[in-house]
C-alpha cells in the first residue's frame, strides 16, 4: 500500500458546503433555494439578534432544521474573538451556544468567527488562546476568512477553516468550473488524489443589496444535483472526517478497525473500500 485517501459517503471524491452569517430574514429565501437544488447550508446565528425576532423559532425550524441544514454559533453579540480578552470571548461564544441549544433543543458544536474574527489581534489575545478556549467550550470547528481556498482542500486546522470563496468573488464561476472538471480517474500523481471540498460563504442580505439573487440561482443550478458530489453541512463534514481519522490500523496497515458509528469510504492505491461501523477490515 502506497497511498490512502478519505472518500466521502458512497465513495464520492467531492463535497460542497455553504455557510451564511448573521441570521437575516433573507436567509429564508436562501435556504429555500439551496434546498431546491439538494444542497446544504450552515447558518451562523447571533443569539442576541434572534431575540429581536429577525427570524422566529418557527421560521428556523421549518426552513433550516427540518430541511437538514445546520445552525451554528456566531457570537451572542457578534464580537471579533481576536480583539477580545479571553474571558470576554469565552462569554460571547458560550452565551450564544447555550441560548441556541436551549431554544432549539439540539447540540451545537460549530461556529463562524464574527466580524474580523482571527484576522486581527488586540488586548493580549492570540490565535492560540482563542483556539484553546474554543476547544474547551467544545466548539469543534470555526470558519475563518482571509483568502481563497481554490485548491479545495479540507482544513488542516478545524479552528481556522478557510472557505473556497465568498459568493461575490469575481472568480467564483472559474472556481466552480475548475472544481467540476476535477477527474481523479484520469492520470495524475497519486499524492494529489485528496478529497475536494467547495465551500461558499456570505450574508444573504448581500443578494438584496446588490440585487443579484440570480447569482445564487446560477451557483446552485451549476453546483447542485450532481450524483458524484456529497452535499453536507459544516458539522457533517467535520464529523465524517473525524470518524475517518479515528480508524485504527495494524502496524503494517493491512488490518483496519472502525470504532465509530459511521460507515466510512476510502481509496487505497486507486481501489475503493468501505468499512462499516464496528467492522474489522483486512486488506
Amino acid at each position: 500500500m502506497r497511498y490512502q485517501f478519505l472518500r466521502f459517503p458512497d465513495g464520492r471524491e467531492k463535497a460542497v458546503t455553504m455557510s451564511y452569517d448573521d441570521g437575516c430574514p433573507q436567509d429564508i429565501r436562501l435556504a429555500q433555494t439551496v434546498s431546491k437544488y439538494g444542497m446544504k447550508c450552515t447558518f451562523n446565528l447571533n443569539s442576541d439578534e434572534l431575540r429581536k425576532q429577525r427570524l422566529t423559532k418557527e421560521m428556523i425550524e421549518e426552513n433550516f432544521l427540518s430541511k437538514g441544514h445546520e445552525i451554528a454559533v456566531h457570537g451572542a453579540l457578534h464580537k471579533a474573538e481576536g480583539t477580545l480578552r479571553p474571558i470576554v470571548g469565552i462569554r460571547d461564544v458560550l452565551d450564544c451556544r447555550l441560548e441556541l441549544e436551549e431554544r432549539y433543543g439540539i447540540i451545537i458544536r460549530g461556529m463562524a468567527y464574527p466580524d474580523s474574527g482571527i484576522r486581527h489581534f488586540a488586548n493580549n489575545s492570540s490565535y492560540e488562546k482563542v483556539k484553546k478556549y474554543l476547544t474547551e467550550l467544545d466548539i469543534v470547528y470555526a470558519r475563518t476568512l482571509g483568502g481563497d481556498n481554490d485548491g479545495f482542500a479540507l482544513p488542516n486546522d478545524w479552528h481556522a477553516w478557510m472557505p473556497t470563496c465568498h459568493h461575490n468573488n469575481p472568480n467564483i464561476h472559474e472556481y466552480i468550473d475548475k472544481f467540476l472538471k476535477i477527474d481523479m480517474s484520469s492520470p495524475m500523481h497519486p499524492a494529489t488524489r485528496t478529497p475536494k471540498l467547495f465551500y461558499i460563504w456570505g450574508h444573504s442580505y448581500e443578494f438584496d443589496g446588490l440585487d443579484n439573487w440570480s447569482l445564487l440561482y446560477d451557483i446552485c443550478s451549476t453546483l447542485g444535483q450532481h450524483s458524484d458530489i456529497w452535499y453536507a453541512t459544516n458539522i457533517e463534514i467535520y464529523n465524517y472526517v473525524n470518524a475517518y481519522n479515528s480508524l485504527i490500523y495494524s502496524a503494517n496497515s493491512k488490518i483496519i478497525y472502525n470504532p465509530t458509528l459511521y460507515k466510512i469510504w476510502f481509496d487505497i492505491d486507486g481501489k475503493l473500500y468501505v468499512i462499516e461501523s464496528g467492522e474489522t477490515l483486512r486488506i
